[in-house]
């Protein structure tokens, strides 16, 4: 891992010799929003709300988004770490291998407000007893989910530069039992996360870098767990599942190119179920964006 943020910081002070010259009075230039938008990203592992998928290995997130209007856009995301096992040989290591990908479709209300609809579907790479793969299919054996998001970022243009997420799981594999283990009934797992971004704070720590460094920060927490959707999470009370700190730096390249990068270290606060891969990751990413 101190290798991963060494690199990476390497990385930040090089680039940054090429792109300190390019701020540009934007608020003075008329920008064309783009009718769609596309992005490459590679992680060291994949972290979603806390949640270790597919294990220590590197990951690739395409994701593609078309805005049909000024309030509509559809889009798609996809992750993969490129391993053929879901298990190990043993059946019981989880999540060597993993895939998923979603499709979501976006309104925004105003500025600072949207709600969102995504579809997940995560198919094992290896059937496993009890699952099943099929993709319209989202009962209790299968490998969907739909999650209902409202969001609020202020980030941009504001006083207060904080966000905020409201995520219902409403249809899909999200199912409690009762002590029998039948009848299962859907759980409504629901995840409440609070931001807020700091810009300038690392200003002159590692030169001109730091003023065009920002840090995003995340507290999320999982408030009904009974379904056990949140694995790696406490399932019989509210847990405490995300404390991400995020560093991240915007490079422009040519042709309307960006590349972000980005270390973020998240640590999970849960009680229990924790075990398989520990409570606490080191994330550095690099992205290319159009």
């Amino acid at each position: 891992m101190k290798r991963r943020f060494l690199a990476l910081l390497f990385l930040f002070l090089i680039l940054d010799s090429f792109a300190q010259k390019e701020e540009i009075a934007t608020d003075t230039i008329a920008v064309k929003e783009k009718k769609w938008e596309i992005a490459l990203e590679l992680y060291s592992r994949y972290i979603w709300r806390g949640q270790s998928w597919g294990g220590d290995y590197a990951v690739v997130q395409p994701a593609f988004t078309y805005n049909v209007s000024e309030s509509w856009s559809i889009g798609v995301w996809a992750t993969t770490n490129f391993k053929k096992d879901y298990f190990y040989s043993d059946g019981l290591t989880p999540n060597r291998g993993y895939h998923e990908i979603d499709f979501g479709v976006t309104y925004q209300i105003n500025d600072f407000m949207n709600i969102q609809i995504w579809d997940y579907y995560w198919p094992t790479l290896q059937k496993l007893e009890g699952t099943d793969n099929r993709y319209f299919n989202y009962g209790p054996s299968s490998v969907k989910t739909v999650d209902a998001t409202m969001s609020f970022d202020f980030s941009e243009g504001y006083r207060y530069p904080f966000n905020a997420t409201i995520s219902t799981l409403i249809a899909g594999n999200d199912y409690r039992y009762n002590r029998n283990d039948d009848n299962p009934i859907q759980n409504f797992t629901t995840y409440i996360g609070i931001g807020y971004t700091f810009e300038n704070v690392l200003h002159g720590l590692f030169g001109n870098i730091s003023d065009y460094i920002t840090i995003e920060t995340e507290v999320g927490a999982v408030l009904n767990n009974q379904a056990e959707y949140y694995t790696y999470a406490d399932y019989d009370k509210i847990s405490l599942v995300n404390l991400t700190a995020k560093a991240n730096r915007e490079f422009t390249l040519d042709k309307g190119v960006t590349m972000p990068l980005s270390l973020s270290f998240t640590h999970n606060a849960s009680d229990k179920n924790t075990e398989a891969f520990g409570r606490n990751f080191l994330i550095a990413g690099i992205a290319f964006s159009y």
